[in-house]
């Protein structure tokens, strides 16, 4: 017998703090046969399953997504789901953290319209980031679901694989998984629980335990996204199960394991305020420093195009730093005009974001980025005794070939500055040592002084003091 498996998904991360909407061409959108020749999905083969791939989006995190985007993506992904009925399985590769304009539960109103389409008899998989917000909407329509179990993430393939693996483990033996899920009113950024870190570490090194008990196939455990001012934003234990009581064990063990350690998370990089930070890379005796720029991470949702630490670099006359980058294209296209050597004055950073800090320096041209379009371009400029990278659009500068394609070896820097908060799997081994500003930006650290006007209550650390004892539910179709 040849199952027939439908593959798709949006994947992004929004902070509902910035003002920078997500739009169309924020993403990359991947459709038909583009999905299965991506390296991402490359694991798609099975003798006994013919994958019928629709469309997979992904943005760097950001803002939220622009109703008009959204809707759009959605209208054209359930037209392909349509076309490939009939179905016997479902894989969503999604985050778990989209805000979408107006809308609460982005995921949820995704997975929902795509069980209205399938019906009752398809099953429906999906994997996650461990960042992202789960709600009961969500865990209604699926029958599997797998997440990321590190960060820094370096198991996104194998979260993924797990998740189709389970689906394919249904649809040959039969048996029928179910979802059973514990939220945890406990809500801190991914800096204070990275699984390289105690608590975190530990706690993540026990769910493969879970996996092995009878009756649950894959068991999760899952941080949630801070910087989401939204009701189903939490913590939460998400369970795969075949057997309804070992997976509502499972998940409330998970979820109480997490409360209990709640006031054990630290930051686990020595941190501090930015003033603070510059003086411990100013005495450095080894390098290169690398300094994380934590409030303005466009891997996190921040806009990223914040210039206050290159005015703090330059009030120091700072030798010897590399800054990737500043997301500003007018400064961009300004630098292409000019050329290789010209001397320029130049505005940075505030060209997305209002009430993000700019700086006029003078600079001169050392290299250009073309890129394949516009909106790839980059440039890099010295500013005294910094070098300073801009880009026409929002990215990170997380990996050793961001820099090498720009002729820049951050191993050799006295000083690298990145818009992060933990640091890379390629940048961590190489600092020396490693320090995190708690810098402002729409996903700065002081979580506690956030905007919670929609954030269900009490949650820690918002609210210090209230009882808690983890209570699973099922999905609905488990029900």
């Amino acid at each position: 017998m040849t199952f027939r498996i439908a593959v798709g998904g949006i994947h992004i991360e929004c902070s509902t703090y910035s003002p920078a909407l997500t739009r169309s061409e924020d993403f990359r959108v991947l459709r038909g046969g583009e999905l299965l020749a991506a390296d991402a999905f490359s694991f798609l083969k099975a003798d006994d399953a013919l994958h019928l791939p629709l469309l997979h989006a992904r943005a760097v995190p950001g803002g939220p997504v622009a109703r008009d985007t959204y809707q759009a993506m959605k209208a054209e992904f359930l037209d392909r789901l349509k076309a490939a009925q009939p179905l016997d399985g479902l894989y969503l590769a999604m985050h778990g953290a989209m805000n979408v304009e107006g809308m609460d539960d982005a995921e949820g109103d995704w997975i929902a319209a795509a069980r209205a389409v399938v019906g009752p008899d398809c099953l429906i998989a999906t994997s996650y980031d461990l960042h992202g917000n789960v709600s009961q909407t969500i865990v209604d329509q699926i029958d599997i679901f797998a997440g990321y179990r590190t960060a820094p993430h370096i198991d996104v393939r194998e979260t993924m694989v797990r998740a189709w693996s389970m689906l394919l483990k249904a649809l040959r033996t039969g048996e029928t998984p179910g979802v059973a899920w514990a939220p945890v009113p406990v809500l801190l950024p991914g800096e204070r629980t990275s699984t390289e870190d105690e608590p975190a570490k530990s706690l993540y090194a026990a769910l493969p335990d879970f996996d092995c008990r009878p009756g649950v196939w894959d068991a999760n455990l899952m941080v949630g996204y801070v910087w989401a001012d939204e009701p189903r934003a939490t913590a939460c234990a998400v369970v795969t199960g075949v057997d309804r009581e070992a997976a509502r064990l499972a998940a409330e063990a998970i979820a109480d394991s997490y409360w209990r350690a709640r006031e054990a998370f630290r930051f686990g990089s020595v941190t501090g305020p930015l003033p603070e930070m510059l003086d411990l890379a100013e005495q450095a005796q080894t390098s290169p420093v690398i300094l994380a720029d934590s409030g303005d991470n466009p891997t996190g949702g921040g806009v990223g195009d914040r210039a206050d630490v290159l005015n703090a670099l330059m009030a120091r006359n700072f030798q010897g730093a590399i800054l990737a980058g500043i997301t500003d294209r007018p400064a961009t296209e300004a630098c292409l005009a000019a050329g290789v050597g010209a001397d320029l004055e130049l505005s940075v950073g505030g060209t997305l974001d209002p009430a993000s800090p700019r700086v006029v320096v003078r600079a001169r041209v050392l290299r250009l980025d073309e890129g394949g379009a516009p909106a790839e371009r980059q440039a890099v400029v010295a500013v005294g005794g910094i070098t300073l990278v801009v880009a026409a659009r929002r990215r990170p500068y997380h990996n050793i070939a961001d820099f090498t394609r720009l002729g820049l070896d951050p191993r050799t820097a006295r000083l690298v500055v990145v818009k992060s908060g933990y640091l890379s799997p390629e940048l961590q081994p190489i600092a020396n040592p490693n320090l995190m500003a708690l810098t402002d930006g729409v996903i700065n650290q002081d979580i506690e002084a956030l905007g919670s006007e929609r954030r269900a209550q009490p949650i820690y650390p918002f609210v210090k003091s209230f009882d808690y004892r983890a209570k699973a539910t099922f999905s609905a179709r488990w029900r």
